[in-house]
């Protein structure tokens, strides 16, 4: 491998580093960083033992950091007009993914349309998790079958960001939210989007918790955003 094809690969490495650690990719980006110590700890991990060519590396990404557009800015813009609206009481059926399954519960959506009932249904390639109501959840467990369950939680809650049709177009909201949420000490049992609705499903314990951190994002997006 030539000299140069090395540096490229290192200041690879770098930003592959830098990327996978948002944390540390917004200080760069904000120019928050000790290069120094930066680059110490990123040889550490990656064990390469070129300081000079780290930071190097380091001062590089940053510049181009700094020269696209402020991402967090446009997260804060959304999160300003977003509000919060809070379900408790709520349960989280899952059963096997199986055709039978939507079968049976064709009946159950209909009556939940006709009472005006929410439901929520999500399918992955191994399961189909029911969210709903708590009063709810002996009626869904008769539909599907008990042979179909696979788990059933309660003593939930569910937490609702309602945000501005922008949220469609700009990534990274969700992430935000989630984020601040697990760097609180909050378990999400069950994260779902619905075109401008983020949707997060807690324990009744982490209720207080989770609703006071996503209103403090929308609290510090309102005070940040001047327009």
């Amino acid at each position: 491998m030539v000299k140069g094809e090395m540096k490229e690969s290192l200041a690879e490495k770098t930003r592959i580093y830098i990327d996978s650690h948002p944390s540390v990719k917004d200080c760069v980006a904000k120019g928050l960083v000790n290069y120094s110590s930066l680059a110490r700890m990123i040889m550490k991990d990656i064990g390469v033992d070129n300081e000079e060519a780290v930071m190097i590396a380091c001062r590089r990404y940053a510049s181009r950091l700094n020269t696209t557009t402020d991402h967090e800015l446009s997260i804060l813009r959304i999160l300003k007009d977003s509000r919060l609206e809070m379900r408790t009481k709520t349960c989280i059926v899952t059963a096997k993914n199986d055709w039978a399954v939507f079968h049976k519960m064709d009946s159950l959506f209909k009556d939940c349309w006709n009472e005006n009932s929410i439901m929520q249904c999500v399918q992955s390639a191994s399961a189909v998790t029911i969210i709903a109501d708590r009063t709810l959840k002996d009626r869904i467990i008769d539909a599907v079958g008990m042979l179909n369950i696979i788990k059933v939680r309660e003593n939930l809650v569910e937490i609702a960001v309602k945000s501005p049709e922008m949220i469609v177009n700009t990534s990274g909201v969700i992430a935000y939210l989630i984020t601040n949420l697990s760097d609180a000490g909050i378990n999400l049992e069950e994260t779902v989007s619905c075109h401008t609705d983020t949707i997060f499903i807690v324990n009744e314990s982490d209720m207080i918790s989770a609703y006071s951190v996503l209103t403090k994002c929308i609290q510090s997006a309102e005070a940040t955003v001047r327009e």
